[in-house]
């Protein structure tokens, strides 16, 4: 019998022990909080480029579907290359033959420069006498008496093998040029990935005929998602870039923390808006084209003193938010359930209260679900 009440007696020790220690209080503190707007924004990817056609042809390959993935500068769209391989071909025999023709001027113009007035270009045949003649006697007395100019004669026939040489080395980069020309054609024949991303649309198949300007794929990178919102111009002053502000999105229930990524410059004429993008923390579970809402601050509303308490704190009793508060009287602690209005979200962690607590309450943390008191309300001492 005395064992059994030692036993009953250290159980119970236990039991109290186990309860003091998992019973936590927190003191609600308060906290000047500012009015905020919710606005509805739409996710998006960080970068989105729509791939278009840049040469004339028929769609030869798609590289995968949408939703695939690919690496920086995989192919993803190959339009048919064979007439554009057929010019170039053509471009490389002109070429060639422009630097034979230039090779050719080049030489013709070394002989008449170190060897003018050549035998094998000016010799009239038979005995060699009356060329000698000619050369020694008669072609100088013409200079001297003023009939001809062999240095003038020269002079024409080195400009005339040096126009030669121009002709032949412009034909030579006409060439060269052409090759260029075809060589970008056949790049724009490839449509490559700018950076990793997937497929998001597929606007063309396999077969089809496409002209330049055409659109073939949409191509975005889903790693890095920011949310744009078109924010009212009066809020615009409340945002810097770099800031963070809370969010919620439509696909989970969780709030989370959003970066101001960027702020464009101008407003919408009509609509007196700006439209901003949000950057969301990597690897949120959404994808592109999902609905959002971003919490602003409004600046232009006085800011109000509200009591903050953690999430671990609140019960739920179907939608309705709870809070057991520990009270202390002719040192008996009392607690007490009590109905609260919840405001928005801090952070993570905690969360604004309109009505039902008031700083210098103390709470428990993680209650239990059981109630030992009925449902009370606190109208007094409500923050508003």
């Amino acid at each position: 019998m005395l064992k059994y009440l030692l036993q009953t007696i250290l159980l119970s020790f236990l039991i109290i022990t186990y309860s003091v220690k998992a019973t936590e209080i927190y003191e609600v503190k308060q906290s000047s909080i500012g009015t905020t707007v919710t606005l509805g924004g739409t996710v998006i990817p960080y970068k989105e480029v729509t791939l278009s056609a840049q040469v004339p042809g028929r769609v030869k390959k798609i590289a995968g579907e949408e939703g695939d993935k690919f690496a920086e500068n995989a192919v993803l769209v190959k339009i048919d290359d064979t007439v554009l391989r057929a010019k170039r071909r053509s471009a490389e025999a002109a070429f060639y033959q422009a630097d034979a023709a230039l090779r050719n001027a080049n030489i013709q113009y070394s002989r008449e420069l170190w060897s003018p007035e050549s035998p094998q270009k000016s010799a009239p045949g038979g005995m060699g006498l009356p060329f000698m003649f000619d050369q020694f006697f008669t072609q100088p007395m013409s200079d001297v008496m003023g009939r001809s100019s062999s240095g003038l004669d020269r002079q024409a026939d080195l400009h005339n093998f040096g126009s030669q040489i121009d002709q032949a080395r412009s034909a030579l980069m006409q060439a060269r040029s052409q090759i260029e020309q075809i060589d970008a054609s056949l790049r724009d024949a490839l449509s490559k990935a700018p950076f990793n991303g997937v497929i998001i649309r597929k606007l063309i198949e396999e077969g089809d005929t496409v002209q330049p300007g055409m659109p073939l794929i949409e191509f975005a990178d889903t790693e890095y998602l920011q949310i744009k919102v078109d924010v009212p111009a009066r809020l615009v002053t409340g945002l810097k870039k770099g800031m963070t502000v809370p969010a919620k999105l439509d696909v989970s229930d969780k709030p989370a923390l959003v970066r101001v990524a960027q702020i464009f410059p101008t407003a919408d004429p009509n609509l007196h808006t700006v439209t901003v993008k949000f950057d969301l923390p990597i690897g949120t579970q959404t994808g592109p084209g999902q609905y959002a809402e971003v919490e602003i601050q409004d600046v232009t509303v006085p800011v109000q003193n509200l009591p903050i308490i953690p999430r671990s704190a609140i019960i739920w009793r179907g939608s309705l938010p709870a809070i057991r508060v520990v009270t202390e009287k002719d040192g008996e602690k009392k607690t007490q359930l009590r109905l609260i209005r919840l405001g928005r979200d801090i952070d993570q962690q905690q969360v604004s209260v309109l009505s039902g607590v008031s700083a210098g309450d103390k709470v428990e943390l993680n209650p239990k679900p059981a109630i030992s008191s009925g449902w009370t309300s606190k109208s007094s001492n409500n923050n508003h």
